[in-house]
């Protein structure tokens, strides 16, 4: 049941998204043909600056508003799922670990310092046994052309 409930909210959700994405798309060319025409009446350089100014801030705030839709559209089929937020399983169990800046588990190779990055040795073998071979697909013994 609980996967049919949740397919169920994905399409909604996609549904909502799609229906978002074209009111946008609507406004956005609104925003054009408008900005097109005041352009095109415009008596000076400053009247066409802003109309093209206008222009933008209207293709912004339509795109602002179908990002916003979609966050919602992800809140609500969260809500309706009942599912928490999604952890993959490299940032540990959720709450394990945290600090104040709410990191997830702490990382499996020891001690951390803040403000220092992780650091690999260099020159550890790849596991192959011929290196030179492991980038390269001419060398070796394909029996083929590259011999």
């Amino acid at each position: 049941m609980q996967a049919g409930k949740t397919a169920m909210e994905a399409t909604k959700e996609a549904a909502a998204n799609l229906g978002a994405s074209a009111t946008a798309g609507m406004e956005k060319a609104r925003a054009a043909v408008q900005g097109h025409a005041d352009r095109a009446t415009a008596r000076d350089a400053s009247e066409e600056a802003a109309a093209g100014a206008t222009q933008r801030d209207r293709v912004h705030a339509a795109e602002d508003g179908k990002q916003d839709a979609a966050r919602a559209n992800a809140a609500a089929k969260e809500r309706a799922t009942g599912a928490a937020t999604y952890h993959h399983p490299s940032q540990g169990a959720p709450g394990v670990g945290e600090d104040k800046h709410g990191g997830g588990a702490a990382p499996t190779g020891g001690h951390v310092e803040p403000g220092v990055g992780e650091a690999r040795p260099v020159g550890v073998a790849t596991g192959t046994s011929r290196p030179s071979a492991a980038h390269n697909p001419h060398v070796g013994g394909t029996g083929g052309q590259y011999q």
